[in-house]
């Protein structure tokens, strides 16, 4: 495999890999097996994103635009089972064609965590520093940072197939990047109303959301 890598893919499967280890290490991989209610939300979340992300468009090899839905998959499961999930779904996709492998590592890095750990940064700091509030948590940790990390992935991956000159900067712009627009209000209403009604009918799926911070007193 190494002989069709570019440089940049060789560092990204080899960062994946170390994250992957490290998660594995990390993850209660004896709840998953004992636990029902996890079983079928890590890979519910799993199934839903997997067929999420098989409707995409592009015209350029790699340049695809594709719902996310990755706050709300952190939002539901939080970062290490999210992370799981992430991965579950993108080697799915990979497996089926719609992503080629040697961009497996830069797609885990830049498609996948980031996102993710860009929305529980978002999410930490929503919790310890503004009022727990319900629209709070629905405004800022889902909506606004669904269409943030959006613009973040498409931006990462731009800029990637540009400094591994795969596509060039007016390719990357013309067919990709132009596109940022577009999708930051799907993408946010998306994620928002997902957890909406996740909070208001299944608010014990949610780990992020708690009813004593977020609606008790309030």
């Amino acid at each position: 495999m190494t002989d069709s890598l570019s440089s940049l893919q060789l560092v990204g499967w080899v960062l994946y890999l170390a994250s992957l280890f490290w998660l594995y290490k990390s993850l209660p991989v004896r709840q998953l097996i004992d636990d029902k209610k996890v079983q079928h939300l890590v890979f519910g979340a799993s199934v839903s994103l997997f067929v999420l992300w098989l409707f995409r468009t592009g015209i350029y090899t790699g340049l695809n635009v594709h719902f996310l839905w990755l706050t709300a998959l952190t939002l539901l499961l939080g970062l290490r089972w999210a992370l799981f999930s992430g991965f579950v779904t993108l080697l799915g996709v990979t497996l089926v064609g719609l992503e080629d492998w040697a961009m497996f590592g830069v797609n885990g890095l830049l498609a996948v965590s980031a996102p993710l750990l860009v929305t529980y940064l978002v999410y930490n700091f929503s919790f310890h520093k503004l009022p727990r509030h319900f629209f709070i948590y629905v405004f800022i940790c889902a909506f606004i940072t669904g269409a943030s990390v959006m613009a973040l992935k498409m931006f990462l991956l731009g800029g990637y197939f540009y400094l591994d000159d795969i596509h060039t900067w007016q390719v990357v712009w013309d067919n990709y990047l132009l596109l940022i627009p577009l999708m930051l209000f799907s993408e946010a209403m998306l994620n928002g109303m997902t957890m909406t009604l996740l909070i208001i009918y299944k608010p014990s799926w949610v780990y992020t959301f708690y009813d004593k911070y977020y609606i008790k007193d309030k």
